[in-house]
């Protein structure tokens, strides 16, 4: 149940220290892509000229992250990645999400906001998955050697955080040293992490400029 990319990526994002996690488009988009990775590991679909196609191969896979994007590139014309990055991005965050409860991995926990207004939000019941995952994403950064010998699913993860630029998990230098491997890391599912760095950067872009607002 917490096996697939997208369960994955969502505990990674997870922020022990703050028992939540940030910011829910930026995480949303980061579970579409890890989807659509996933997908793409498994032979479900495939890359055509920089759009996304169902293969014969892409039948129900049980996961419901998985199945609601596959779905949604069965029944559409071919598009490219970043609009299924963005397409839909908080109903895979509300799905993963919901998947991880069912399994026992997160629990809701209720609380308050400024002390005073009641909010509901849930955290990682047990913290030893997260930490191994953490374990599997620096050591496919760090360890010397082929990165052959590194798990597909653990090499695509490891592209994908830090192409989302969670730096709780792979900070600001470590993504800049390890440059050369990160693309390696990611050249299983290269269209989509490249794909989820325009949508970041975009996002991030978009932000900036409403901040310094009309007179900018």
């Amino acid at each position: 149940m917490t096996e697939s990319l997208p369960a994955k990526a969502y505990l990674l994002a997870y922020r022990t220290d703050r028992r939540r996690v940030r910011d829910r488009h930026l995480l949303g988009y980061l579970v579409r892509a890890a989807a659509l990775a996933d997908l793409l590991l498994r032979g479900h679909i495939v890359d055509v000229g920089g759009a996304a196609r169902v293969t014969g191969a892409g039948g129900a896979t049980g996961d419901p992250v998985l199945d609601d994007t596959l779905t949604m590139i069965r029944a559409s014309r071919p598009r490219q990645w970043r609009h299924w990055i963005r397409k839909g991005h908080l109903e895979a965050l509300r799905l993963v999400q919901a998947q991880l409860v069912d399994a026992g991995v997160l629990v809701p926990e209720p609380g308050r906001a400024m002390g005073v207004l009641p909010v509901h939000r849930t955290v990682v019941r047990n913290r030893t998955h997260r930490l191994s995952l953490c374990s599997a994403v620096d050591g496919a950064l760090r360890v010397p050697g082929d990165t052959a010998a590194i798990a597909p699913a653990d090499a695509v993860l490891t592209a994908l955080i830090a192409a989302a630029k969670l730096h709780h998990v792979v900070s600001r230098e470590a993504r800049h040293h390890h440059r050369s491997r990160l693309d390696t890391l990611a050249s299983s599912a290269l269209p989509v992490v490249r794909a989820l760095q325009v949508t970041v950067r975009r996002q991030r872009t978009a932000r900036v400029v409403a901040i310094a607002g009309p007179h900018q």
